[in-house]
């Protein structure tokens, strides 16, 4: 028998236990900006000057290309006269900018995204908070969706956002024509 089939064999020791080897803690990779820095980009700073300033107003960035995101914000704007909302395509770079602001790949157009000062919202939770800066009577509806669970919500979320393009199409363009 080998030494190490024997130590097999064998019942452990009580100090055993405090001498094993244990598993290092995974490597974490930060991601610069660029090569030259050695701090992470706080985006939230970075983007505070450029988006919230002086306009304060919510911003709903959207897949500038699917129709029925297009369609989702003609519709929200056509019942915001008061234009409580401002409103970016995810692919440009102010949409960029404020994905990775709100913690989410610059490259992520899988959701609709709501960004405020202080706060980011994605998918159903953005709808609600949307709904919730129009005109009667979205925020009374939107207060009763929120009765709903979130899994539930955001499951009927994702199930018509992965299938967008199929049901509803892409712009002909591959820009969006509203803004």
């Amino acid at each position: 028998m080998s030494a190490l089939q024997i130590q097999t064999l064998l019942p452990p020791s009580p100090t055993a236990t405090r001498f094993q080897w244990k598993k290092p803690p995974p490597t974490r990779v930060r991601i610069h900006a660029a090569a030259s820095t050695s701090s992470p980009v706080d985006w939230v700073k970075a983007t505070d000057v450029q988006f919230f300033q002086s306009d304060t107003r919510p911003i709903m960035l959207f897949d500038g290309v699917c129709n029925l995101c297009n369609g989702g914000v003609r519709f929200v704007r056509s019942i915001d006269p008061n234009r409580r909302i401002r409103y970016a395509p995810l692919q440009g770079e102010s949409g960029r900018k404020l994905l990775q602001r709100s913690g989410r790949s610059p490259d992520d157009i899988s959701s609709v995204v709501l960004v405020e000062k202080d706060r980011s919202y994605i998918k159903s939770e953005a709808v609600l908070r949307i709904m919730e800066h129009l005109d009667l009577p979205f925020p009374q509806l939107a207060l009763m969706l929120k009765f709903v669970p979130l899994f539930l919500r955001d499951f009927a979320y994702d199930n018509v956002a992965n299938n967008r393009y199929e049901i509803f199409g892409r712009s002909e363009t591959e820009a969006c024509d509203i803004l």
